[in-house]
């Protein structure tokens, strides 16, 4: 199949092109504003189906948004039309068509065009009105208010709220993506004259602001957020994509001693926290129990001995362990356990522990093993 796709340079443009390489389409024509404008004609004549995706809603004037949505389509619809091909056609309209400012009519003129191509033609067209769609690769200040909080936010710049209580209606990229390739084979969402991306979320400009705070200040207390929940799965993913490149890496606070150090990684809400403890050669670390905290022991570097007795009995059971051969220690509870370095080099050992440490409740017995 022949795609065109037209705003190819865009935020939807380049995901949806990634996305149709990754499934094997390999005749895609790419329309951008730099595209010798000729080929457009082309372009139209060859391909199966459209992506409409360009268009304007950032102009420097006004009367751009007219040339930018409805002058470019109608363009388009007419060489489609002198193709005499009946390609399908998907396009980006927005939630703003239905509001009386230079962006919203200039989108319910483009609409307006579509759906009386539609009824002469006789070509399906799938006219989804989108939210705010975020994901990577957009940009900030320009097309998505996610966009423009996970840019300042990463670079500590202020953010502006004018309404804080203001509902946003989001959408992923990813989802708006696997919309389009239901279009793509012919089974669209409809709702009306139009289509509609089934998934979306919805909150307000102050819990999103806070979420993408939340983010930032992992780097600095090690909290991960619920990624079972969609929506923070989805903004965590866009936050990265936004980091400055200078900044993808990031220090731990590491507590140092003789002995090694021990360095929390990471710490959730609701599934516990993973640390990396360091033990010099010889060294003996633990020597303590604990009523429901309990533990995995992951030595993924250096030879270790883990020694356990159950508090109440005297017998000793103990497992050598290296990081040649990952092998990981359930520690139970009510069992007294220590981590000796029986190697010659430095001991590094993953821990999950199931609940984050509580300095007000350590749930930590010292008895020796």
């Amino acid at each position: 199949m022949k795609i065109l796709v037209t705003g190819a340079n865009g935020f939807i443009g380049k995901n949806l092109i990634a996305e149709l390489n990754n499934l094997g389409f390999n005749e895609i024509f790419e329309f951008t504003r730099d595209t010798d404008p000729a080929l457009l004609e082309t372009y139209t004549v060859a391909c199966d189906f459209v992506f409409h995706l360009a268009g304007v809603n950032r102009p420097k004037h006004a009367h751009e948004f007219m040339e930018g949505n409805y002058e470019f389509t109608s363009r388009l619809l007419e060489l489609l039309k002198k193709s005499q091909k009946q390609a399908p056609i998907v396009t980006t309209s927005s939630t703003q068509a239905e509001l009386d400012n230079p962006y919203g009519r200039s989108k319910k003129a483009m609409e307006k065009l579509l759906l009386q191509y539609q009824q002469e033609i006789g070509a399906p067209v799938y006219i989804y009105r989108l939210p705010n769609v975020f994901g990577k690769w957009s940009k900030p200040n320009y097309n998505s208010v996610v966009a423009t909080y996970c840019h300042h936010i990463a670079r500590n710049q202020d953010i502006q709220i004018h309404d804080p209580e203001a509902r946003l209606t989001l959408c992923y990229i990813d989802d708006v993506l696997e919309e389009f390739f239901q279009a793509l084979s012919g089974m669209p969402t409809a709702e009306g004259d139009f289509y509609v991306v089934p998934t979306t979320y919805t909150l307000t400009v102050s819990e999103l602001a806070s979420q993408i705070q939340k983010f930032k200040d992992i780097r600095a207390n090690g909290n991960i957020e619920n990624m079972q929940d969609p929506l923070t799965k989805k903004l965590y993913s866009t936050y990265l994509n936004f980091l400055p490149e200078d900044q993808f890496a990031y220090d731990l606070k590491m507590n140092v001693d003789s002995r090694g150090s021990f360095t929390e990684f990471i710490r959730t809400p609701d599934r516990g926290q993973v640390s990396i403890n360091i033990s010099k050669p010889g060294i003996e670390k633990g020597n303590h129990w604990h009523h429901t905290k309990n533990e995995k022991f992951l030595v993924v570097s250096g030879e270790a001995l883990i020694r356990l007795r159950k508090i109440d009995a005297s017998e000793l059971i103990e497992y050598r362990v290296n990081g040649e051969k990952l092998q990981v220690v359930d520690i139970p509870t009510g069992y007294t356990h220590s981590l000796i370095n029986i190697g010659n080099t430095d001991l590094v050992t993953v821990i999950w522990v199931n609940e984050c440490f509580d300095p007000v409740k350590p749930d930590t017995y010292y008895l020796e093993v």
